[in-house]
C-alpha cells in the first residue's frame, strides 16, 4: 500500500456485499441515518436531512477518491444500502487503523454488522497489512460491544476517549482485534461454541 487506500473496492462474503456509496443512495442514506439511536452513539447530525445526506456522500466520495479512508455501504446483493462499515485514521508507520459500523434499524439482528466488520477486518489484515485494528465504542452501546466481541475484538484497557455528539458526550472504550480472530460467520460461530463449551479450535 503506497500511502493511499484502494479505490474503488467491493468486498463479498457471508451473504454480504460491501460496495462504494453512490449518489442514488441518498434517499436510503437519509432514512437510515435519521434515527436517534444512531445519533446517540455517533457524531451524526440530528435530524439527518437532505442537506446532511448530500454533504455525507460528498465527504465519503472525497475520502475514497483521495485514498484516506475506506467507507462502504453494506448490502445483501450490491443493491440497497442497509448499513455502513468504514476504516479510517490509518497510520502506515504503526500499521494501525480504526474501524466503525452501523446498520439501519429495519435491518438489524441479521448478522450484517458482524459479517461486515469481519470482512473489512480480514481485508485490512491480509491485503492492507495492518496489524493493529481498533474500535472505539461507548460501553452503554451494548449492541455494538456485542458485535465487537463476536468478531474477536477485546478491550485494551486504555483510558476512554471523549466524543461529542448531538445528544451530548460519550466516553469511548478502545477495543483491539486479537490476532487471528477476524473470520467468516461459520468461523465466528465455531469460536463462540468453543468458548461456551470449553473446547479449543
Amino acid at each position: 500500500m503506497a500511502g493511499r487506500l484502494p479505490y474503488p473496492l467491493t468486498l463479498t462474503g457471508d451473504g454480504i456485499v460491501l460496495r462504494e456509496w453512490r449518489s442514488d443512495d441518498l434517499d436510503d442514506l437519509i432514512e437510515m441515518l435519521d434515527e436517534p439511536e444512531i445519533a446517540r452513539w455517533t457524531p451524526m447530525p440530528s435530524p439527518f436531512d437532505v442537506e446532511a445526506g448530500i454533504a455525507y456522500l460528498k465527504r465519503s466520495h472525497q475520502g475514497r477518491v483521495g485514498g484516506s479512508r475506506i467507507q462502504l455501504a453494506i448490502t445483501a446483493d450490491g443493491g440497497r444500502p442497509l448499513g455502513e462499515v468504514l476504516l479510517f485514521g490509518v497510520d502506515l508507520g504503526l500499521k494501525e487503523a480504526e474501524l466503525g459500523y452501523l446498520v439501519g434499524k429495519h435491518h438489524r439482528r441479521r448478522g450484517l454488522a458482524s459479517g461486515s466488520l469481519s470482512l473489512l477486518s480480514s481485508y485490512a489484515r491480509s491485503t492492507l497489512n495492518l496489524s493493529r485494528l481498533l474500535l472505539r465504542i461507548d460501553p452503554r452501546n451494548t449492541a455494538s460491544t456485542a458485535v465487537a466481541q463476536r468478531c474477536g475484538y477485546r478491550l485494551t484497557g486504555e483510558p476512554p476517549i471523549l466524543q461529542e455528539g448531538p445528544y451530548g458526550s460519550s466516553r469511548l472504550d478502545t477495543w483491539e482485534l486479537v490476532e487471528g480472530q477476524a473470520g467468516t460467520r461459520r468461523e465466528r460461530l465455531k469460536n463462540v461454541a468453543a468458548r461456551r463449551y470449553g473446547r479449543r479450535t
